[in-house]
């Protein structure tokens, strides 16, 4: 749809709805609301790259380092024993044998989409009730959660030569019909979570399962860079201003700061930097050790012998690892200055009038539309006005959204806000990509609607809004 321009009608999720008369009054534009990531945006020349650009303040030295980046991000490791001994080592079990391969063009992922399909982009977190031990340990911000004995703490869908894979991750949708304040339907889809095949017995009763979808990966050294004190200025998790939004921080244990920190990155927040986000999907998803998760073995548990017996790929050209310093930093250097793309309509009147919307309704209590990066944070990312659109916190979405498993403070019931910055390019990257933790939503609209909890009363003024302003939102948010 073309922004700006005069529709009878909006087609959403197969829906049909009639567009009354009156359009909303648009919203002031706010200078530099253009630029998501301030001066280290990038504008899109080609659909493909438009999450795959570095930062706009680089030097050519730095994108060479950039572009190196590139390439491990990009590389497909192989199992060990290998002549390619700086490849080698993969798994033995793991989801994916590249970073690439959750993060197509650097944009989110997709839930399966038939039953026979292997799914790389969106993996199940497993967990068992913890004690009481593993409970204080969790609250104390030293232990995610408690691990299942027999899996561990991630379902690996593939294995190498001679090690069984741990199993399939088993989606199925039932259809949940919703009719909006004039009459529209619409219809969401509730996921039912199993692991199917299961490689090493069957799972046990209380085992929790957690979906997580791969998220963009733009702006992450952005949100890295916001200060502490600034994040910690926005918590109020007891609702002291009575605006029913009460925010926290995560506080979880950083592998490369070796201390409890605030949480930033992941569905609900379960990691502090970037370096323990990758370092830990390096280890987790594709098995390779490294300096803060050396283990070559991955996530193989004690009852997984084939797994803890198979060949690995450290070599002293390693630093005795299977990915040396030099190649997580500079995995690291590439994800930190992966640019948020330019906003190309933020001063179209229809997106403005949904920015209107957006505020109106109270999105903007938990998506923040904008914050600053410390002053002297590196390489171009200092003192820039960014506009991410979250507050990085966690909030209770209700019940829809909820699933067993905690991840150090957060609850089953509570997320970080995820970014919207470069929301309206999701499907125009890969066509497949769902929204929320677990891509259930096909639209936008969708996604607003299993928002519960603190969110529910927005979500209720979206249900009551007029098919008009509903469509002013959307495109608000397709602008993003």
């Amino acid at each position: 749809m073309t922004a700006g321009r005069a529709v009878p009608a909006l087609l959403l999720s197969g829906v049909l709805l009639s567009a009354p008369a009156q359009a909303a009054e648009p919203a002031a534009y706010q200078a530099g609301e253009e630029r998501p990531g301030g001066t280290t945006s990038q504008p899109v020349t080609q659909l493909r790259a438009a999450f795959s650009t570095p930062s706009a303040t680089l030097t050519l030295e730095q994108k060479l380092d950039f572009l190196v980046g590139k390439s491990l991000f990009e590389k497909l490791w192989v199992a060990s024993p290998s002549s390619t001994t700086a490849s080698d080592g993969l798994g033995p079990l793991f989801n994916a044998r590249a970073c690439a391969g959750c993060h197509l063009h650097n944009g989110r992922g997709h839930p399966p989409e038939s039953a026979d399909e292997n799914s790389v982009s969106l993996f199940l977190r497993l967990g068992r009730e913890p004690d009481a031990g593993q409970r204080a340990q969790m609250t104390a911000g030293t232990l995610a959660n408690a691990p299942d004995p027999q899996y561990g703490r991630q379902l690996q869908t593939f294995s190498v030569q001679n090690v069984p894979r741990e199993g399939l991750l088993g989606v199925e949708y039932r259809e949940v019909p919703l009719t909006l304040d004039d009459g529209s339907e619409i219809s969401l889809r509730r996921p039912h979570y199993r692991i199917l095949n299961p490689g090493y017995g069957t799972p046990a009763s209380d085992m929790r399962l957690s979906p997580r979808l791969a998220p963009a990966m733009i702006g992450l050294g952005l949100l890295e860079a916001v200060p502490e004190a600034e994040l910690a200025a926005l918590e109020d998790p007891d609702d002291r201003d009575g605006d029913g939004i009460s925010g926290r921080l995560n506080r979880v244990w950083s592998a490369r700061e070796q201390r409890v920190m605030p949480g930033r990155f992941g569905w609900k927040a379960g990691n502090a930097t970037l370096a323990d986000q990758n370092d830990s999907a390096l280890a987790g998803d594709i098995g390779i050790g490294n300096a803060l998760f050396p283990s070559p073995w991955g996530d193989c548990t004690p009852s997984q012998h084939a797994c803890l017996t198979a060949p690995h790929g450290n070599t002293e050209a390693q630093q005795d690892l299977e990915a040396a310093d030099t190649v997580t930093d500079l995995v690291l250097y590439y994800s930190r200055h992966l640019a948020p793309p330019l906003r190309t309509d933020a001063r179209d009147t229809q997106v403005l009038a949904g920015k209107a919307v957006f505020n109106r309704i109270g999105c903007a209590a938990c998506h923040r539309p904008s914050l600053q990066t410390a002053a002297d944070a590196p390489d171009g990312l200092g003192g820039q006005h960014i506009w991410p659109y979250s507050d990085l916190l966690l909030h209770d979405m209700g019940p829809g959204l909820a699933d067993p498993l905690e991840e150090y403070r957060a609850t089953g019931f509570e997320w970080r806000t995820p970014p919207l910055w470069g929301i309206g390019l999701a499907q125009r990257l890969d066509s497949r990509t769902g929204f929320l933790h677990d891509g259930r939503a096909r639209t936008l609209l969708e996604a607003i609607l299993w928002h519960g909890g603190e969110a529910k009363a927005a979500k209720q003024r979206v249900v009551s809004l007029g098919a008009d302003e509903r469509r002013q939102l959307i495109s608000f948010l397709e602008s993003l």
